[in-house]
């Protein structure tokens, strides 16, 4: 059993890169839209009510296929650094699969900021993300988003077992899972 963890800044290519590494593993991608779009429909972004439903479909999700007989997830997720509820978070679906008898793999990626522009519009990402579609109120989240949070980790700073950092910003999502896939022998 495993649990894929891909984390980074948003438009860094985290689902796109899951999308390519589910082709190749057979793991299921579980990308952080696919909570976040369905529980707008009922509740606006960051209440309460939002981020108990957000979280507790995450987890049931989790838990299910932890003690199923899948192989494991992808999940993505844009992690701050700075923030101890992400820390928590990340600890709580990590001791899931590891309750359980599997493994985390830590995937960070990082791209410029130009880069993450250009994805931020790719018909990919639209296409899967409804709530990104309204490309001039994403771009400016994304942008506000680095002043308020740190997302990218500091050198050193995750001490996990499994763990890879990489830049993608010239890299396909495709180069990125195949170097995913041989550094943790998927």
């Amino acid at each position: 059993m495993k649990l894929i963890l891909i984390f980074g800044p948003q438009a860094v290519g985290k689902m796109t890169v899951g999308k390519e590494l589910e082709n190749i593993t057979g793991l299921k991608l579980f990308h952080n839209h696919m909570t976040i779009d369905l529980v707008l429909k009922f509740f606006d972004f960051g209440t309460t009510s939002f981020m108990r439903l957000v979280n507790s479909f995450r987890f049931q999700i989790m838990e299910e296929v932890a003690q199923s007989n899948q192989e494991g997830l992808i999940f993505t997720y844009v992690w701050a650094f700075d923030q101890q509820e992400d820390w928590d978070f990340v600890d709580h679906i990590s001791s899931i699969f590891e309750q359980n008898g599997g493994e985390v793999y830590y995937v960070e990626l990082e791209a410029e900021l130009n880069e993450r522009l250009g994805r931020n519009k790719s018909p990919y990402r639209l296409e899967q993300k409804p709530t990104k579609r309204d490309v001039d109120f994403s771009e400016r989240e994304l942008k506000s988003s680095m002043d308020e949070y740190r997302l990218n980790s500091l050198e050193g700073e995750l001490k996990k077992k499994n763990y890879l950092r990489m830049d993608n910003t010239l890299l396909s999502a495709k180069e990125v899972a195949e170097k995913i896939k041989q550094t943790f022998v998927l």
